[in-house]
């Protein structure tokens, strides 16, 4: 059974962000507090945005860091020191660049090229052992051209693919919840948008 107690949706805040393939993972969290019908709401000693749910018989925060994404652990390291979450149990979403859109998946611990999960990383005291749900946006073929790949928006074709596997991805949430790992991510690395 899995221990998750947070998870954890990465993007830089404001509407000039909103839809931009950085902000894949708050993309995910919104899905995740709409499925469950409770609104994120601001929280200031968390900086962020959080809720609560209940998923699969269990207690579950979620976080939107509302801090830009490369100060994202100060408010992760908050909410966690604050309810006593361990990095074991919390599951961060963001967007990746080595998968292609329409791809996500699960990961424990390693390093990360990701600002905001390796700001994650330092304030947690260095420990990488979170769950990560990597969610493909593409990479653009060169360095370059990262930054406005990432800040950009996705054409049509693209953003169904993210959402796709978005939509995956919350159904496999449950199922890592209810069951394991394992089988989460055998159905989650399987799809195909």
């Amino acid at each position: 059974m899995s221990d998750i107690r947070l998870i954890v949706g990465l993007g830089n805040p404001g509407p000039e962000y909103e839809n931009t393939r950085h902000n894949a993972g708050e993309w995910f969290l919104n899905q995740l507090a709409d499925t469950y019908h409770t609104p994120l709401k601001p929280e200031s000693k968390f900086f962020g945005k959080t809720a609560r749910i209940t998923m699969a018989g269990k207690d579950i925060r979620l976080l939107y860091p509302t801090t830009f994404m490369n100060k994202s652990g100060q408010a992760v390291a908050a909410l966690a020191n604050f309810y006593r979450i361990e990095p074991e149990q919390i599951l961060v979403a963001f967007d990746e660049l080595d998968l292609p859109p329409g791809v996500a998946k699960y990961k424990i611990g390693g390093s990360s090229s990701q600002n905001g999960v390796r700001d994650i990383v330092a304030k947690l005291g260095n420990n990488k052992n979170f769950l990560r749900l990597r969610i493909g946006i593409g990479h653009p073929g060169h360095k370059s051209r990262v930054t406005g790949h990432v800040l950009g928006k996705p054409p049509a074709d693209e953003k169904t693919a993210i959402e796709s596997a978005i939509d995956e991805a919350v159904r496999c949430t449950e199922l890592l919840l209810k069951e394991d790992l394992k089988q989460a991510q055998n159905r989650l690395h399987s799809h195909k948008a």
